[in-house]
């Protein structure tokens, strides 16, 4: 079995021949280079997902508006990733959308930030202290109070794509999927798929 991963497609500058991916801001732009990645490999035994934050979204991905009047988060993924099926409409797609953000995952033991930040007791105490036994896919999407800009507003200095990737790593998934129910039901989809279930 092969695994591949990329951030989507963006945005393009053509005169300077760059392209620029990652930060969802429109879906159609998203949807457009899934649906070439997918063409790129047709074999039925190939399988796509998705790892999207539900914090800003955009307003024209599916299901937005039915999604927004759910007040509970798990029901806002669950219609946002039918509705995103149903507009990728492709067997071999598996969408997933991340509660409330990649952040998230780095909140369930926020005491590994100190393998990147060094000296940063105090701060990263004060995250511990935050989170302490809450659910962190609740911890809401607020634009003040995001898992991001609590990660940040301690730590200024956090970068998702360096340190974020490192604190998960070191942190494992036993505990990860421990403290995160729709992350758990994602990976073990994704187990069955390879047949690694109960392993």
């Amino acid at each position: 079995m092969i695994a591949d991963a990329r951030s989507v497609l963006t945005s393009k500058d053509n005169k300077a021949s760059k392209e620029y991916r990652g930060g969802l801001i429109s879906y159609q732009k998203a949807k457009a280079d899934i649906q070439a990645w997918m063409k790129e490999d047709k074999q039925p035994e190939c399988r796509f997902t998705t790892m999207f934050d539900l914090y800003a979204l955009p307003d024209d991905f599916p299901g937005y508006a039915e999604a927004k009047l759910s007040p509970d988060p798990y029901e806002k993924v669950r219609i946002l990733e039918e509705s995103l099926g149903e507009d990728i409409n492709d067997r071999r797609f598996i969408p997933y959308i991340q509660l409330h953000e990649f952040e998230t995952l780095v909140l369930t033991n926020p005491q590994q930030l100190d393998w990147e930040y060094l000296e940063h007791d105090e701060p990263i105490g004060r995250l511990i202290e935050m989170v302490k036994d809450q659910n962190p896919e609740l911890i809401n999407d607020r634009p003040e109070t995001a898992p991001s800009k609590r990660i940040l507003k301690e730590i200024p200095e956090y970068d998702k794509v360096t340190a974020g990737v490192s604190v998960i790593n070191k942190i494992g998934l036993p505990l990860l999927r421990q403290k995160c129910s729709h992350f758990d039901k994602w990976l073990l989809m994704l187990e069955q798929l390879a047949g690694l279930s109960g392993l």
